[in-house]
C-alpha cells in the first residue's frame, strides 16, 4: 500500500470511531481537553491494535469462522444507541458523562472490529513490511478524528442538550444497521 491508500484506509476505519466520539461528546458537559484526550486514546489503541493482531494471527483466525464479527460490533452500538435514547427521554443521565472503563472498551471493540479485519485482509493482500507503519498511520488518524469529534459533540450537546443527545443516539443506531447493512 502507498501512503495515500493507507491515509484513505485509516479514514475509512475511524469514521465508525469519530462516530461514537460524537456522540460521547454530546453526552460530556464540557469540553475537557482530558476528556478529548481519554475518548481519542481509547478509539487510537483499539483502532491500532486490532489490525495488528488480525495481521500478526492471521493463520490461526483463518481456522475459524469469522464471517459474523461485524454482528457483535452492531449488537453493541445498537444497545448503545438505545440506551442513550431511552435514557434522554427518561431524563437519566446518558451514556453517562464520566468515562468509565466498562462504556469506553465497549464502544472501542465496537467500533474497532472492523480493523481486525482489515489487519486480516492486510496480510493476505500485501503482506508486506509497511504493515507497522499502516497500523501506526491507523491509530495517528483514529486520534485526531475522534479529539475532534468529541470537541464537536461537546459543543453540540451544549448548544441543544436534549435532542442532541438523542441524535447522539440515532447516529449510533444508523451505524449499527450500516454495519449489518454492509456484511449481509
Amino acid at each position: 500500500m502507498n501512503i495515500i491508500e493507507i491515509i484513505i484506509s485509516s479514514m475509512a476505519l475511524a469514521s465508525d470511531a469519530f462516530a461514537v466520539s460524537l456522540s460521547k461528546g454530546i453526552a460530556l458537559n464540557k469540553i475537557k481537553i482530558k476528556n478529548c484526550f481519554i475518548v481519542a486514546s481509547w478509539f487510537s489503541i483499539f483502532q491500532g491494535l486490532m489490525p495488528t493482531i488480525g495481521y500478526t494471527l492471521t493463520t490461526i483466525l483463518n481456522k475459524f469462522s469469522f464471517s459474523y464479527d461485524y454482528i457483535i460490533s452492531t449488537i453493541i452500538l445498537l444497545f448503545l444507541g438505545i440506551k442513550m435514547i431511552h435514557d434522554t427521554l427518561n431524563n437519566k443521565n446518558v451514556v453517562n458523562n464520566s468515562l468509565n472503563f466498562i462504556e469506553m472498551l465497549m464502544f472501542s471493540i465496537a467500533t474497532s472490529i472492523d480493523a481486525l479485519s482489515f489487519g486480516i485482509a492486510y496480510k493476505l493482500a500485501y503482506n508486506s513490511h509497511n504493515a507497522l507503519i499502516c497500523f501506526i498511520t491507523i491509530s495517528i488518524i483514529t486520534f485526531i478524528l475522534t479529539f475532534i469529534g468529541v470537541q464537536l459533540g461537546t459543543k453540540l450537546g451544549n448548544k441543544y442538550e436534549k435532542k442532541s443527545k438523542i441524535i447522539g443516539g440515532i447516529i449510533l443506531i444508523l451505524l449499527s444497521f450500516n454495519i449489518l447493512l454492509e456484511h449481509i
